[in-house]
């Protein structure tokens, strides 16, 4: 915090010129040298942050909790409901009506391949990720896992990770970071 006062203070101080150069230094070029330090400081505070993504807006991960590792070589689907049609409801035969983004396998580390590109602003709209869990866990309940979660207007800037914590009986999932 001090380095800092002193940095401030030094970039707001008046001008200190040597004697040969003093004669030659007028008020208004001392005042010059501020308005430029000025002009680059509020540049800096009012500069508009662009943030361009690294990483696809929506990345999954699995963990096997039973055997407390992560899960490698399950394939993994994103799929982005068709927007032409209304939201998707609890029930409806839709299958016809989503969209594949990408899919992958998720690797040693349980993570999946990129599922999608890298996009800035993530469409709204409703997303699932489905998991092939029960070629990982042939002897388990659940044949396959699908995640259905939606996107609004306002969070298309942000960064949706949904891991699915595994077991053969049980899963799990949050909205990660």
């Amino acid at each position: 915090m001090k380095i800092t006062e002193l940095r401030l203070h030094k970039l707001f101080s008046n001008v200190e010129v040597s004697a040969s150069t003093q004669a030659q230094t007028t008020a208004s070029d001392v005042n010059k040298a501020e308005e430029g330090r000025m002009n680059i400081l509020g540049g800096h505070l009012t500069a508009p942050s662009v943030t361009t993504r690294v990483r696809p807006p929506i990345t999954t991960h699995i963990l096997d909790v039973a055997r407390g590792c992560p899960a490698a070589g399950i394939e993994v689907q994103l799929e982005m409901y068709n927007a032409k049609q209304p939201v998707p409801v609890f029930g409806d035969l839709d299958q016809d009506k989503w969209i594949l983004q990408g899919s992958s396998t998720t690797d040693k580390d349980g993570r999946s391949g990129q599922l999608m590109k890298i996009v800035n602003d993530l469409s709204p709209g409703v997303y699932r990720i489905s998991f092939n869990t029960g070629k990982y866990n042939p002897d388990g309940f659940f044949p396959f896992v699908s995640i259905v979660f939606k996107v609004k207007e306002s969070q298309k800037m942000e960064h949706f990770h949904v891991p699915l914590l595994l077991s053969p009986f049980s899963f799990s999932t949050y909205r990660g970071s």
